[in-house]
Formats: C-alpha cells, sequence, structure tokens
C-alpha cells in the first residue's frame, strides 16, 4: 500500500510541477505541431511572454499552423522539431521553387540550413519529367539544375531565366540533371533562444522570470487538446503498474494466508521455493535510450579525404549541422544505415532508442563470430 500512495504522489506532483501559465496551443484539436516555447499563438489565450520575439504563428480558418516571414510572406508549417531546433515550411500556392527564388530571411530568427547555386531554365519544348509545373505552361518548361554541365547543354535550346543560390533542406550528392527537389518542404534552423540541451534532457524552455530576457528550463507545461500524449502515458502507465502490484500484494497474501494455514494445521512441510505461487512476477523495466554497449556495436568509420558516405547519407552531421572533415570518426545505424559523428549520434542514442533521421528503432549488431 505504501507503494500505491507513493506511486499516485509522484504522478500528481509531476502534474502540478509541469502546471505554468503557458500551456501548449494547437490550431486544433486534431493538430499534430505543438504550439509552446520558443513560438507564440497569435489572438490566443497565451500572454506574449509565453513566446521569444520573432516567434509570432498565427491559424487559418482550416486549423492549419501559419508562419509570416516578415519580408517573405506566409507559409504553412509541417512539423516543429524543438529539440533539433527546425522548423519544415511548405507553400500555400504549392509552387516553393517559386517563393524561393524570392525568399528573404532577414527580419526573422530563422536561417537556412545549406545554400546552393541553382540556374533556372525556360524551355520552348513541353517536358514532364523533373519539371517546374507550377513555373511553366502549355508551351514553355521550366527547369531548375545545380548541375553547370547540364546548364551549359540546355543554354543551347533554352533560355536562362535567373542564376542565384537557393536555400535548400539537405545538399544534393551524385547530382546530373534537372530534378523536383526544390519542390519539397523548406527546412529551416534557429539558434536564439538556444533550447536544445533543455528539451534533451526533457524540459521546456522560457523567460527565466516576468521581465526578463534570460532563459530558463522547466518541467514540461500543462497538458491542453493539443498535447495529450504525456496524459495518455501516465494512463498507460497507471494502467500497466497498478494491476501488476496488485496482484503481487495479492499473491504475497495469498501465500502468507496460505502458510498460516498449514502451520495451524500442524503441517511440517514448508512453503517450497519452487512452488509456482511463490514466484511474484518482476516489474518490467522502461528504458529509454540504448545502453553502452549496443551503441558500441554500431559500425565505427573513419571518413576519408573524398568525403563520400554511402547509403542515405549526405556531408552534414543531421545532428550538429557541420560538415563532415577528413578523417573524423562517423557511427552508422545498422538497417536505416544513417550516419553521424559518432560523439553526436552516442548522446543521442543515450536518451532515445530511434534513428533521428528516420525515426526507425535499430538492432544491435551481433557479435563477429569469427
Amino acid at each position: 500500500m505504501y507503494i500505491l500512495v507513493n506511486l499516485f504522489v509522484l504522478f500528481l506532483f509531476h502534474s502540478r510541477t509541469a502546471a505554468q501559465n503557458c500551456s501548449v496551443m494547437a490550431c486544433s484539436s486534431s493538430s499534430s505541431i505543438p504550439i509552446r516555447f520558443p513560438f507564440h499563438l497569435e489572438g490566443s489565450q497565451q500572454p506574449e511572454s509565453c513566446g521569444y520575439p520573432g516567434f509570432s504563428l498565427s491559424c487559418d480558418d482550416r486549423g492549419r499552423t501559419i508562419l509570416r516571414l516578415p519580408h517573405s510572406g506566409e507559409f504553412f508549417i509541417r512539423e516543429i522539431n524543438f529539440p533539433m531546433q527546425q522548423i519544415l515550411l511548405h507553400d500555400p500556392g504549392d509552387c516553393l521553387p517559386k517563393r524561393l527564388l524570392e525568399l528573404n530571411l532577414s527580419g526573422s530568427p530563422f536561417l537556412a540550413t545549406i545554400y546552393e547555386n541553382y540556374t533556372f531554365l525556360d524551355c520552348p519544348m513541353k517536358l514532364t519529367n523533373s519539371a517546374i509545373g507550377c513555373l511553366g505552361n502549355s508551351t514553355h518548361t521550366v527547369l531548375a539544375s545545380s548541375n553547370e554541365s547540364f546548364v551549359r547543354s540546355m543554354a543551347l535550346v533554352c533560355r536562362v531565366m535567373v542564376s542565384r543560390p537557393i536555400p535548400i533542406s539537405w545538399p544534393v550528392q551524385y547530382y546530373q540533371g534537372p530534378s523536383d527537389y526544390l519542390n519539397q518542404d523548406l527546412q529551416l534552423s534557429w539558434f536564439t533562444p538556444d533550447c536544445i540541451d533543455c528539451e534533451m534532457k526533457g524540459g521546456a524552455c522560457g523567460f527565466a522570470s516576468n521581465g526578463s530576457q534570460d532563459i530558463g528550463c522547466f518541467s514540461i507545461p500543462a497538458i491542453d487538446r493539443a498535447s495529450k500524449g504525456l496524459l495518455v502515458f501516465r494512463i498507460i502507465c497507471l494502467t500497466i503498474a497498478l494491476p501488476a502490484i496488485i496482484s503481487s500484494i495479492g499473491i504475497g497474501v495469498f501465500i502468507c494466508s496460505k502458510h498460516q494455514r498449514r502451520s495451524r494445521n500442524g503441517a511440517n512441510n514448508s512453503l517450497q521455493s519452487t512452488d509456482p505461487a511463490a514466484v511474484i512476477p518482476q516489474p518490467s523495466i522502461l528504458t529509454v535510450g540504448l545502453d553502452e554497449s549496443t551503441i558500441e556495436s554500431f559500425t565505427k568509420i573513419v571518413l576519408g579525404e573524398s568525403l563520400r558516405l554511402s547509403g542515405p547519407n549526405d556531408n552534414i552531421c543531421p545532428i550538429c549541422l557541420a560538415e563532415y572533415q577528413p578523417k573524423e570518426i562517423l557511427r552508422c545505424i545498422p538497417e536505416c544505415t544513417h550516419c553521424f559523428h559518432a560523439e553526436c549520434i552516442d548522446e543521442w542514442l543515450k536518451i532515445s532508442s530511434m534513428c533521428p533521421v528516420c525515426r526507425n528503432s535499430p538492432s544491435p549488431v551481433p557479435p563477429d563470430d569469427t
């Protein structure tokens, strides 16, 4: 019973300490995009102090979350990755390449991950493969390429519209011709406020005090309709833990009473240790990350001078966003083969068993019998 009381007190105390004035918001009950610090939902019950300057969001009449950049207009938000401090945007008009040509991030706290020089070509022919449909028409096709050889070859029949650096989410490797790569979502990052360490520890950032610009790390804000995951997790834990504890107590009481009855009846045989009724189920332990031996079982490689990696990898670490350098040590996750700086992925896997890129849970590499 003492364990039960402590379990309830623990959950109730955590719920109370997590309650803050700045609750998590969302544009609709079905939205998967939580709006919390450093973001602030305009026109909501959230005080403006719940968000950092420059991180205001709004909602449209269909419950979609909108980010407005001061010099580039509105974008729909696909995803917010708080631990990595990244935001994924897409164009409401489904013509992201056109928006990228005019993108101006000045006056906002957001930065593009990578810039790559692209040339846009207006071709007097109807092409279907890799064309930017929203920029063409029934007789002309618009292509975009970062490959200089391809641009020179197509310039004989196509008109060069513009050539300039374009913000992209990931570098294009082994690129030979035109691509619809620019039609994918735009990934931006922010560095101020710096909440990565706080988020990695399971906390939530916020202003340290009213009227202060200093950042503090707090327990997760109170749960509302947009953030029911933690509440569901607690309910599941209680649903699993309480029956297990009650069953253990019941088995213990049954064993004790059975032993007492045998003693009163003058039985000489004591309770055998092999009696199935005497075996109390051991509570399962929920682990979040991977243990050291499992992490060390994943392949390590030393990057060569060519900086070339096999599989679905680029020349930038998805965790720290730093470009790889020759002779750096990388670790690759089995199955999905995504690679990272060894020190980056080791720290990540200690707190999460999922690959930070594809979200798959890796299996430990079996030892080599030879």
